[in-house]
């Protein structure tokens, strides 16, 4: 068996929760349309749909919640938390948001027009979804090897510098307008895999010299700078701290969510080094986050984002986060070794990702391989994960249909080793079940898939 990591804290307060019964899961299942986005969160055991805004925080955040200073404008606490987005970020300027999406809802209306293209390695959903919506064309140009669902490579999130120098030079020679670059650290939609120091610096390089401003989704930056220090060979002997510092200085700009990385429940930052691009987003934002020394969040979500940022790039937590989520990935290819291709590898820094076709092989693809085990694992033990509909390269050969996969993303300082054993032991159980588990399809009338109230019924 694994060997799981020592916790590198003490646990002073808990929350009570209760295991239903399998005939009231049942039941709850039913009532929510074998959804398991409409379910109560007190119905849930075990809750895995996302790490995001669902950590716990430390006695010391906590403690910083008693110092809010709810003044309108210019509290302390946008000043405490100026000084650490400074010490990690090192951006001319930053404003607070509620959360990522907000930050790319204000960027992307500042800089993006119809008709405007902007590469990245793979864009998150809600990145796309802004985007789209003020009229721009996504463009993912993450390296083959990105698709490899089994392989070793540690940095699979990597973007194709070859691809990406093509699609400038072809997209400018078509006078098609590129307002800004992205990366992904990591990369959330390509499984969370990591992205490279030398892979930053060099997609940094094709953005500068087509100048092209150069941003980061950085929502997870600090996972990623730890597995930089693991796996580039360069980096071994930099603290969490400098690699972050060196991670920004190849940018122009960044963007993330604070509900991953910073260890908090709500939150968000957007930084340049533009002045008049921050004049623009500070006036931008007033209509939607409010002034900018708060950004839609209190005086207190900003003392704690402030300690939580420091708090995730501490070393010793982000040995034992990694250590955490490979320990269950390892534990689940153990219990499902008559399943070939389980476990999507290496693990990410967040979540663990199964493919449920491979572990439901009797399932064709419209009888929902991912939905059908998200169903069949909160009926057999009251886990709750989320599915990802994730595509193959768009070079394959055959252009097969897309791989159904779940993710079991992980919260931040919640579950303890039994949790993830009970995971483990639970999915075994399902892939032992074989043929017995039922597939899934959408109900009469229900809305398309792809929308959260999306109600499905088991095929007989």
């Amino acid at each position: 068996m694994p060997s799981f990591p020592l916790e590198p804290f003490r646990i002073k307060m808990i929350e009570p929760v209760r295991i239903l019964t399998r005939a009231e899961r049942e039941a709850r299942l039913k009532e929510t349309g074998y959804s398991v986005f409409n379910l109560r969160a007190e119905d849930i055991y075990i809750d895995l749909l996302t790490d995001s805004g669902t950590n716990a925080m430390s006695d010391y955040q906590w403690a910083g919640l008693l110092h809010g200073d709810e003044s309108y404008a210019g509290s302390r606490n946008y000043y405490n938390l100026g000084e650490v987005v400074e010490k990690i970020f090192g951006f001319k300027h930053w404003v607070p948001t509620h959360q990522g999406r907000s930050a790319e809802h204000i960027l992307f209306g500042v800089m993006v027009k119809p008709g405007d293209l902007i590469p990245n390695n793979t864009h998150f959903g809600t990145t796309k979804g802004n985007l789209r919506g003020y009229g721009g064309e996504t463009i993912d140009l993450a390296v083959d090897a990105a698709y490899d669902l089994y392989g070793d490579e540690p940095f699979k999130g990597n973007m194709d510098i070859e691809k990406l120098e093509r699609f400038i030079t072809e997209a400018k020679a078509a006078g098609k307008h590129i307002p800004l670059g992205m990366t992904t650290i990591t990369n959330n939609s390509s499984n969370g895999f990591a992205v490279s120091l030398a892979n930053i610096r060099a997609t940094a390089e094709v953005y500068r010299r087509h100048d092209i401003p150069f941003f980061i989704d950085a929502c997870r930056y600090a996972e990623n700078a730890y597995l930089i220090k693991q796996y580039e060979p360069e980096c071994a002997g930099m603290s969490i701290l400098e690699i972050a510092n060196a991670l920004f200085g190849c940018a122009d700009g960044m963007l993330m969510s604070g509900k991953k990385d910073a260890l908090v429940n709500m939150g968000g930052l957007l930084c340049m080094n533009d002045d008049e691009l921050a004049k623009q987003v500070r006036k931008a934002m007033f209509y939607s986050e409010g002034f900018y020394t708060y950004g839609g969040l209190a005086g207190r979500d900003l003392e704690a984002n402030a300690r939580g940022l420091l708090e995730g790039i501490d070393e010793s937590y982000l040995a034992y986060r990694i250590a955490q989520t490979r320990y269950l990935a390892e534990r689940i290819r153990e219990r499902c070794l008559p399943c070939a291709g389980a476990v999507v590898w290496p693990p990410s820094g967040h979540a663990v990702f199964l493919n449920a076709g491979a572990m439901l092989p009797h399932l064709p693809g419209d009888q929902r391989p991912g939905a059908a085990l998200l169903a069949a694992m909160y009926l057999a033990g009251g886990i709750r994960a989320g599915n990802a509909i994730y595509p193959r390269a768009a070079a394959a050969a055959n252009d097969e249909a897309p791989l159904h996969l779940v993710r079991l993303a992980i919260p931040r300082r919640v579950y303890t080793q039994t949790h993830f054993d009970f995971v483990a032991e639970v999915l075994g159980e399902i892939v032992a079940q074989g043929e017995a588990v039922p597939g899934i399809r959408l109900a009469p009338g229900s809305p398309d898939a792809g929308a959260f109230d999306a109600r499905f019924e088991p095929v007989s």
